[in-house]
């Protein structure tokens, strides 16, 4: 590490203010920063109460998206084979090789589009690089279908950092997931490819070649919105052996992955626990009143028991991985439990109520981005309040 610090303390100067590669200072910046912790502590955006810097916090969060990257890429190989009838020929090399082609480009053009957009700012704009691109560019890939066309990913990327993030000034301003920005774009501009039977698993062959028409991929939601039955057991949806986006299947990972992010003390147990209870309250209703469903799908889908509703589709990794953004999530302590309740709780109302789009996840987070600043403000007018009326009461009694 020495080593490295005295070449960077050499090469320093030829990119300060007034040297020959000044315009060249955010690049240099970031990655010192990146290679050594920085000496300074944040001014704006988001701040952290802690001996660590924000790359170390976003380095954790990838570390504990690993588990559902790796899972990933195996059920894209299993589901693949699955399709063509050769599952049980096929090893875990063979599934998790197959996955690594298929999700490892996803990767790379998030990571390089992302990141290229994200520097040029930094050097237009003369500052910092933002280090939150570190996780949106791993959540992007992981909340997509792994037949996208990596020109949609792409435009989608670009959306999600434009859009989603700098006109709102970079990391710790935004006031939406950028990585549900990107997924909620390619939805609504790309809707053939982000929805139906098909989009979930790589059907074609190694000639290129697409299976028979007769074969459906539908995930577990979309078996349940079309037909009121699923061919998925509950062990299947919580072991991940079902179709989905790349790292949405595998409750188990994910929840390896939370255990990571809450022993870090990164991600917030309230927000979890409590978009758990939101939804087991509204699955807990829609139990109750299934047999006023105005369809037999719908009674099918309000009849699921409210446990399973977490291990079906986007839930688990939602409220794991986007809900707990601790920029775009409620901040203060109250105000985490508040939000993350109503995150499950819509979530599974927009399940069942939206046949067009059976996963309410990635909208009722979006949703909630958007009403967290009004929670967070008035939980802190009720404390004001609650301290100005026990003033008051002590100023009386003296």
């Amino acid at each position: 590490m020495k080593f490295l610090h005295s070449i960077i303390d050499k090469v320093e100067p030829n990119f300060e203010k007034g040297a020959k590669f000044e315009k060249l200072w955010p690049l240099f910046d970031g990655f010192k920063t990146f290679a050594m912790v920085p000496g300074h502590t944040a001014h704006t955006g988001a701040h952290i109460r802690d001996g660590i810097d924000l790359k170390r916090t976003m380095f954790t969060v990838i570390v504990a998206l690993i588990p559902a990257l790796i899972f990933g890429m195996w059920n894209v190989g299993y589901q693949h084979y699955l399709a063509l009838g050769l599952a049980n020929e096929m090893s875990f090399i063979d599934n998790i090789l197959f996955g690594a082609i298929k999700v490892i480009p996803m990767v790379v053009i998030s990571y390089g589009v992302g990141l290229a957009i994200e520097f040029a700012f930094c050097i237009y704009k003369g500052h910092q690089i933002n280090e939150g691109y570190l996780v949106t560019g791993m959540l992007i890939p992981l909340i997509m279908p792994v037949d996208l066309p990596l020109w949609m990913l792409a435009i989608s990327v670009v959306f999600a950092v434009v859009i989603g993030k700098e006109v709102f000034g970079g990391t710790g301003m935004n006031i939406l997931n950028p990585a549900l920005t990107a997924r909620v774009f390619a939805f609504f501009a790309y809707p053939t490819y982000m929805s139906g039977d098909k989009v979930w698993i790589n059907t074609s062959t190694a000639e290129g070649q697409s299976v028979v028409d007769g074969f459906s991929g539908a995930t577990v939601l979309g078996d349940l919105a079309t037909s009121g039955t699923t061919q998925y057991s509950a062990m299947d949806m919580f072991l991940g052996f079902i179709p989905g986006s790349v790292g949405e299947t595998s409750v188990v990972m994910i929840l390896l992955g939370a255990f990571i992010l809450i022993l870090a003390g990164i991600g917030s147990w309230q927000i979890m626990l409590s978009g758990v209870l939101g939804a087991l309250a509204m699955g807990g209703i829609f139990n109750l009143f299934a047999e006023y469903a105005i369809s037999p799908e719908q009674q099918a889908f309000m009849a699921v028991p409210a446990w399973q509703q977490m291990i079906m589709g986007g839930f688990a990794f939602g409220i794991v991985f986007m809900a707990t953004d601790p920029v775009s999530a409620s901040q203060t302590p109250r105000g985490k439990w508040i939000y993350g309740f109503l995150v499950g709780f819509f979530a599974i109302m927009i399940r069942v109520f939206n046949p067009a789009y059976p996963e309410g996840i990635m909208l009722a987070i979006l949703l909630m981005n958007v009403f967290a600043p009004l929670i967070d403000h008035y939980v802190v007018q009720g404390n004001i309040k609650r301290r100005m009326k026990r003033a008051e009461l002590q100023t009386v009694k003296a």
